[in-house]
């Protein structure tokens, strides 16, 4: 016995000299995150000495009342109208104690956020996060980004099942539920310097439950605006570049290269009233410091062996002809571009400035060429259960059974459309 509690008392030991846990609740990040891990302190304060306590007594009784040779027969308590009033207001008054934090903490953090919050709107599809900031008219997918200092309402949706939002070091995890919607608010710490946190679905929601992921990035007042700027505008292609309203065209077929059939190219785009004049610079987190600093957050998902790609194409792509190759494909059915009229549905994720984004398929991938390849080329087989079908030619769709022929991207086609996708910023 002895040994067994030396060698617990060992890991535990180990345990505790381990790294910090780059998921940690009890990390105070935001009020929310501070409420909570102060209402921890105070149940495990109160629990602890509880424990000892009875702990204590029960050590006491054992060896005061063991049994002995020459012992008699212990005296009966039972009925004992003072121990009976003793051992009920003991563990009431406990519960007091335990019951007024907690109900505080329960309507701070339950309560309306503030006026002038941030408004995010957060949709759960299966299995992959939408984010949309109406205040700024912006829609993007698994990348979410908060200003320090400024409290951030989320509304949360869901288009399917449950799923649950959660980002472990800010604080909060709430349920979207069907045909509701639910509210948590909080508010990251002003002095936070920018940084990168994992986000997670926290209630299961089917086969890719574990892979529907996203990040978090929280960044200055002045990052924030850099970024909501340029996510404002239409994505930043050769072929797509904001022209004065009096150059600007509709859209005019233009021959593919490969047969008669026509085209649809937005020859110009008329920009937006209030529109800058110029294309707006790119900004996004540093992929340098996300590197250095928050490697935790890049995912470290192996690339499936159901597949296989002419890894001698990755990079080679042409992207005014991958340009050319999504417009006559199935992507625009499912997949919004922002300044491109034919391609406005949103069944799947805003890929407006998807270039520009750190990660794919749900936070799953990093956003690079080699992952991007293999991704559009059979999305069933990198993550399963994704209801993006196998694009590929040749491939077996692992949910139909079929094989990809008609209509279906050559390796090469593949690799033009990865670099016209890298090219949307």
């Amino acid at each position: 016995m002895a040994s067994v509690a030396l060698l617990g008392a060992l890991a535990l030991g180990l345990v505790a000299c381990g790294d910090q846990y780059p998921n940690s609740t009890f990390n105070p990040n935001s009020d929310f995150n501070a409420a909570i891990d102060a209402l921890w302190d105070k149940l495990l304060f109160w629990g602890t000495l509880v424990f000892i306590g009875v702990e204590g007594v029960l050590v006491y009784m054992i060896f005061k009342f063991r049994r002995r040779p020459d012992g008699g027969v212990p005296k009966q308590v039972h009925g004992n109208t003072k121990l009976e009033i003793a051992w009920t207001a003991i563990p009431a008054v406990i519960l007091i104690f335990i019951a007024i934090p907690t109900v505080r903490t329960i309507f701070t953090t339950q309560a309306k956020a503030t006026p002038d919050a941030l408004q995010v709107e957060v949709i759960g599809h299966q299995w992959w996060w939408e984010f949309r900031y109406p205040q700024y008219g912006i829609t993007t997918a698994n990348e979410l980004y908060l200003p320090n200092g400024r409290t951030v309402n989320f509304q949360l949706k869901t288009v399917d099942v449950l799923h649950s939002f959660w980002i472990p070091q800010m604080g909060g995890k709430r349920d979207l539920i069907s045909n509701r919607t639910n509210y948590l608010w909080f508010t990251p710490n002003a002095d936070l310097p920018s940084s990168a946190w994992n986000g997670f679905c926290a209630e299961f929601c089917g086969p890719s439950h574990a892979n529907m992921k996203f990040r978090v990035f929280t960044v200055t007042a002045e990052e924030f605006a850099q970024w909501t700027a340029h996510q404002k505008q239409p994505a930043i292609f050769p072929a797509l570049a904001l022209t004065p309203p009096a150059a600007a065209s509709a859209v005019a077929p233009v021959p593919s290269g490969t047969g008669s059939t026509p085209l649809l190219q937005v020859a110009a785009v008329t920009p937006p009233a209030d529109a800058p004049a110029a294309p707006v610079p790119v900004w996004v987190f540093p992929k340098d410091k996300l590197e250095k600093e928050f490697a935790y957050t890049i995912p470290q998902t192996p690339i499936t062996n159901q597949i296989s790609f002419d890894e001698a194409l990755i990079g080679t792509g042409d992207s005014e002809r991958g340009r050319q190759i999504y417009g006559r494909s199935s992507c625009i059915g499912c997949h919004a571009i922002a300044g491109t009229p034919f391609n406005m549905a949103v069944v799947g994720p805003n890929l407006t400035h998807v270039g520009s984004r750190h990660t794919i398929a749900g936070g799953l991938y990093p956003n690079d060429t080699k992952h991007l390849s293999y991704w559009i080329k059979s999305a069933p087989h990198m993550k399963p259960g994704s209801i993006m079908p196998s694009l590929g030619k040749g491939v077996t769709d692992p949910k139909t059974k079929m094989v990809v022929n008609v209509g279906g991207l050559t390796d090469a086609e593949v690799a033009d459309i990865v670099a016209y996708l890298q090219a949307l910023k």
